[in-house]
C-alpha cells in the first residue's frame, strides 16, 4: 500500500510540526504499522518542546507508565524557560496587548524602535525576546500565540534574515491551524521575497523556493482557489526549474491540479511535455497515465494506470482528503479525477476513430456497458461533441470537426500571457532600478 507513498521525500522540506498532520493521515489510513507511525512522531517530538505529548506517546508505545527521567527533566527545562523568556518579553506584550498604543506604531520600523526605546524603554534585547518567546510559544504547540507574537515581532523587526524567518513561522503557524485565507497571503508575502533581487544567494533561493513549493501543498489542496494557484506557481519558470532540478516528484501534484481544473486545460500540453521530459528521473501512476494516453496512445496502459491512480489519491495525504456527507465518507479529488480522466480517455479515443464499439469503450473507462452507455450520452448531450449512439450496432458515431485556423491560433496563445508578463517584468525591474540608482 505504500508503494507510492512520498512522505520520506516530502518530509524533509517541511518543519517538523508540518510533518505531524501527514503522519495522523498515514496512520488513519494505516499504510504502516501504528508502531512505526508512534516510532517515527516519538523521533520528531525530540527536535520540540511538546514534552506533554512525547510522554503520553511514549506510554502508548511502550506500555509503561513510568516517565523516563530525561523526559521528566526535559519538561522541567521547558517550564523554567518559557518562565524566564515571559519575563523577558513582558514589558513589549504588555505593550502589544494595548490597542491604544498600539495604534502609535507605524509602517517605519526604525521610527518604531525608537519610539519604544524612548518612551517605553523597550530596547533590541526586549525585541529580539519576543521573537525568542514566539518561536518557543511555536515549539510548545501553541500556534496561535505563536502567529500572533510573530506578526507583531516583524512589524518592529529591522533585521531583514531574522523578519523572513518569523514569516516562515507564521506562515507555519496558520497551516497548521487550518487559516487557509490567511496562509495564502502569508505564502504570496515569502514568494515576494524570495523572487526579489536582493536574496541572499541563488543556491540559497532555489533552496527556499522547494521549500516553499512543498509548504504550498497544504494550502493550494485546501484552499477553495488552489488548484489555480498551484498551477500558477508551479509553471512559472523559476518554479519549474526547482522542480526539474530537485524535486521531481510534485509532478504529481501538478498534474493532478491540471487534470482536475476544467478551466486550465490549456495547461496540458505543457505538462505532458514536462513529464517526457522527467520520465526518467520520476514516475507514478499519475503521471504515467498521461503518459500512456498522449505520448504512447496506449489506451489498455492508460486504462491500468488510471486503476492504480485511485489508490495514490486515496493514499496520498495532500490527495486524499476526505468530507463527511451524511453517513458518506467521499473523497471529492478522487471522484473529480476519474471523471476528468475517464473524459482524457474519451476525447482521445474519439479524437483517432470515428466509429467506436460502446462496449470496448466501456472496458477502456472502467464502467460497465449501460453506465458507459448513459455517460456519454449525458456527455454528447452536455458537450460540444457531434457524435451519435447507434442503438443497433451498439456504437459511437462521432464526425470529425477540423478546428478553426483562428480558434487554433487562439488557442495557442492562451498560454503566452504568464511567460510574457514575466519576460516584461524581468527587463523592467532592473531597467527601474538601474534608474533609482543614478538618481
Amino acid at each position: 500500500m505504500a508503494e507510492h507513498d512520498l512522505t520520506a521525500i516530502i518530509a524533509p522540506q517541511l518543519d517538523r510540526h508540518l510533518v505531524f498532520p501527514v503522519l495522523e493521515f498515514l496512520q488513519e489510513r494505516g499504510l504502516y504499522s501504528e508502531q512505526e507511525i508512534l516510532e517515527a512522531k516519538l523521533r520528531l517530538l525530540g527536535g520540540t518542546n511538546m514534552v506533554d505529548y512525547a510522554m503520553d506517546i511514549h506510554s502508548s508505545l511502550r506500555g509503561a507508565d513510568a516517565v523516563p527521567t530525561g523526559m521528566a527533566s526535559r519538561r522541567a527545562e521547558v517550564v523554567a524557560r518559557l518562565r524566564s523568556l515571559e519575563e523577558t518579553a513582558a514589558p513589549l506584550v504588555a505593550f502589544l496587548q494595548d490597542p491604544q498604543l498600539v495604534r502609535e506604531l507605524r509602517p517605519d520600523r526604525q521610527y518604531n524602535v525608537h519610539m519604544l526605546q524612548g518612551r517605553f524603554q523597550i530596547g533590541p534585547d526586549q525585541i529580539e525576546a519576543l521573537y525568542q518567546y514566539a518561536k518557543f510559544q511555536f515549539e510548545c504547540g501553541n500556534y496561535s500565540g505563536a502567529a500572533d507574537y510573530l506578526s507583531q515581532y516583524r512589524a518592529l523587526c529591522t533585521n531583514s534574515e531574522r523578519s523572513v524567518s518569523a514569516l516562515w513561522g507564521k506562515l507555519a503557524a496558520e497551516i497548521l491551524m487550518q487559516n487557509w485565507d490567511i496562509a495564502l497571503e502569508e505564502l504570496n508575502r515569502l514568494k515576494e521575497i524570495i523572487d526579489s533581487k536582493n536574496f541572499s544567494s541563488p543556491l540559497n533561493q532555489l533552496q527556499n523556493r522547494l521549500w516553499l513549493m512543498h509548504w504550498a501543498l497544504f494550502i493550494f489542496f485546501n484552499h477553495e482557489n488552489g488548484r489555480n494557484g498551484i498551477i500558477d506557481l508551479f509553471f512559472q519558470d523559476r518554479y519549474l526549474n526547482a522542480i526539474q532540478t530537485n524535486a521531481h516528484h510534485l509532478l504529481r501534484y501538478l498534474a493532478t491540479a491540471v487534470v482536475v481544473n476544467k478551466r486550465r486545460r490549456n495547461m496540458l500540453k505543457e505538462l505532458v511535455k514536462v513529464i517526457q521530459q522527467e520520465q526518467h528521473s520520476y514516475k507514478d501512476p499519475i503521471t504515467e497515465f498521461l503518459e500512456c494516453l498522449y505520448l504512447n496512445y496506449d489506451f489498455d496502459g492508460a486504462q491500468k494506470k488510471l486503476m492504480e491512480c485511485e489508490q495514490v489519491i486515496l493514499n496520498d495525504p495532500f490527495l486524499g482528503k476526505r468530507t463527511q456527507e451524511g453517513n458518506f465518507v467521499t473523497v471529492p479529488l478522487r471522484d473529480e479525477f476519474l471523471e476528468n480522466a475517464r473524459l482524457f480517455i474519451f476525447e482521445t479515443y474519439c479524437r483517432i476513430h470515428t466509429c467506436i464499439d460502446i462496449s470496448l469503450l466501456a472496458q477502456k473507462l472502467n464502467m460497465s456497458y449501460d453506465e458507459a452507455e448513459l455517460w456519454i450520452m449525458n456527455l454528447v448531450r452536455s458537450s460540444k461533441l457531434d457524435a451519435r449512439i447507434d442503438l443497433v450496432s451498439r456504437t459511437l458515431i462521432v464526425t470529425t470537426n477540423h478546428v478553426n485556423v483562428h480558434e487554433q491560433v487562439i488557442e495557442s496563445l492562451k498560454g503566452l500571457n504568464m511567460p510574457t508578463y514575466m519576460l516584461a517584468k524581468n527587463i523592467v525591474e532592473p531597467a527601474q532600478a538601474a534608474l533609482q540608482a543614478a538618481r
